[in-house]
């Protein structure tokens, strides 16, 4: 330890890097506990009157559940699923619903029988279920009116969160299950909890395995350092959340969770619009809002915003993508009573790996924050596979209690993420400054090969992002006989805008090294992007190779 750096967290004898964050002690491996026990325990000591204090919130009609109820509900479910469908520990679940108040319930019920949950965006394709449906093999699906026809013929049954069947269960319990039936389920920390679906940059879905120690190691995290934050500095306030992010990604999953912990309101929107966001911040007096970088953008750039009283909101908390410092200081000169705070992870690492704590933090612009607690990192030269010191780029390592298990049904791919020694290899280019603070380049299979040069994406986006006429931008690889690939920026311009592409072009010369330079461009009306924020740039890819042959 003592040649740890105490500024950076590096250790140049070793080259890995230090959380600067307090250790943070974990319960022992050895005790039984499902995240469901451990997340409602913190609840418990956290709010001081579980029957006043709402738990979730529905935008559109209103309708609110205390903790109180919240915690009948998710009693009366597992009862239900344990006695009367007869789901058992390692069973496998489907899900696929759009947000509801249901979702949160059933995940801790499910979780708290030791049941595997696997939920799924309710817009992908049949295709795409049938491959994830084939990767977890479910026993069950949980769906509603609709979403049930997307799932293929089954031997399982399925059940309908929208029913009023379920909505009995949750309310008043299931008739017939005596106490002496009941049995508590002993869930390890080991167990899997879910099988969560990353984008996979080969383009080919992944089923990413987490443990109920990944969230516990995640939550611990959290509770430590709950009081340090802008968030919840005013104790008489209560910190009230509107979930913009979705269920089913590992950012809504464990931010949910977080929030029953920290015994925090969370209110959510069924369907995602963005003047319907701005209304209910309005409304409800929300304090904090998760969210990805084109809502920041959007919310520092349109004027729709000024027609709305925002002046609750405390912190806005961004991942899912980087963000860069020109966005970050417009949103800041428009909001400047309010904290926002940018994180890095994966759905590999459980969603989290650096974050903010606030204010000073949050004045680094262009950071992902610190390494979290308990958690080592490396950057690692892609070709020579030497471990680097601060200030040098190369692909982040990450290890520690939050990183995943492995592939699901693929163990080539886990092998190859998967270090023998416990190290993730996370595809991404990064660097640590002398400070520790983690600074996202970007996924190293995106960049673009110029010449003998490396282009990064993100900075060229960023730049692009801070151009008073641009609401959006995306740039991509475009095959180039002479230089193998050129910078394309697909341009989403802002309402009434005539920007040209000469004018883009000049935007971006003047400020980047010539081999930087964006060399095609096109207009569009939207950038394709994943319900994380991040753009789909396969395709772009595709879109721009289509127009090429046309």
């Amino acid at each position: 330890m003592a040649n740890i750096d105490p500024k950076s967290g590096f250790d140049p004898t070793t080259k890995i890097y230090h959380s600067l964050r307090p250790k943070v002690n974990l319960p022992p491996l050895s005790t039984p506990l499902s995240v469901t026990e451990y997340t409602l325990s913190l609840l418990k000591s956290s709010c001081t009157n579980l029957d006043t204090t709402i738990a979730l919130i529905d935008s559109s009609t209103g309708y609110r559940i205390s903790f109180a109820e919240l915690l009948r509900q998710v009693e009366n479910l597992a009862d239900y699923l344990q006695y009367k469908i007869g789901l058992s520990k390692g069973d496998s679940v489907y899900v696929i619903s759009s947000p509801s108040l249901k979702i949160p319930i059933l995940y801790f019920a499910l979780l708290s029988i030791g049941v595997i949950i696997s939920p799924a965006n309710p817009l992908s394709s049949k295709g795409e279920i049938s491959r994830q449906i084939d990767l977890t093999k479910p026993v069950i699906a949980f769906a509603t009116k609709n979403t049930t026809d997307k799932i293929p013929s089954l031997k399982y049954q399925k059940i309908l969160l929208d029913s009023l069947e379920f909505e009995s269960v949750l309310v008043s319990g299931s008739d017939g299950i005596q106490k002496k039936m009941k049995k508590k389920v002993e869930v390890k920390q080991t167990d899997t909890a879910a099988i969560l679906y990353s984008s996979g940059t080969t383009g080919k879905v992944k089923g990413v395995v987490l443990t109920h120690r990944n969230f516990i190691g995640l939550i611990c995290g959290y509770n430590e350092i709950r009081y340090q934050t802008k968030e919840v500095e005013n104790t008489m306030i209560q910190p009230v959340a509107l979930f913009t992010v979705p269920l089913f990604h590992v950012f809504g999953f464990f931010m949910f969770i977080k929030a029953a912990a920290m015994a925090e309101t969370v209110i959510l929107m069924e369907k995602f619009d963005f003047v319907e966001m701005l209304k209910v911040i309005e409304k409800y007096k929300v304090t904090y809002i998760p969210v990805s970088p084109p809502l920041v953008i959007a919310m520092a750039k349109l004027d729709v915003v000024k027609k709305f009283d925002l002046s609750s909101l405390q912190v806005v908390g961004c991942g899912g993508a980087p963000l860069g410092k020109d966005v970050s200081e417009k949103f800041t000169g428009r909001f400047p009573n309010v904290l926002i705070v940018q994180g890095y992870g994966l759905t590999e690492s459980a969603g989290s790996a650096t974050r903010m704590i606030g204010p000073e933090e949050s004045t680094r612009y262009g950071s992902a924050g610190l390494l979290a607690e308990n958690l080592e990192a490396k950057i690692v030269d892609p070709v020579s596979g030497e471990a680097l010191s601060p200030g040098k780029q190369g692909e982040l390592w990450l290890r520690g209690p939050i990183i995943m298990s492995g592939y699901v049904g693929d163990n080539e791919a886990t092998a190859s993420t998967l270090d023998s020694e416990g190290w993730l290899k996370t595809g991404d280019l990064c660097y640590f400054d002398s400070e520790g603070y983690l600074f996202v380049v970007d996924r190293l299979k995106e960049l673009i090969k110029y010449k003998a040069y490396q282009v990064p994406p993100a900075e060229l986006e960023h730049l692009l992002q801070s151009h008073s006429e641009i609401a959006d931008a995306a740039v991509i690889p475009y095959p180039d006989e002479d230089a193998g690939q050129i910078p394309m920026a697909y341009i989403m311009r802002q309402p009434g805008s005539n920007l040209s592409e000469a004018q883009v072009k000049d935007f971006i010369a003047k400020q980047v090294a010539p081999y930087k330079k964006i060399r095609k461009v096109a207009f569009v009306s939207a950038i394709p992007k994943s319900p994380a924020g991040k753009i789909l740039r396969r395709e772009l890819v595709n879109l721009s190779l289509t127009s090429a042959k046309l």
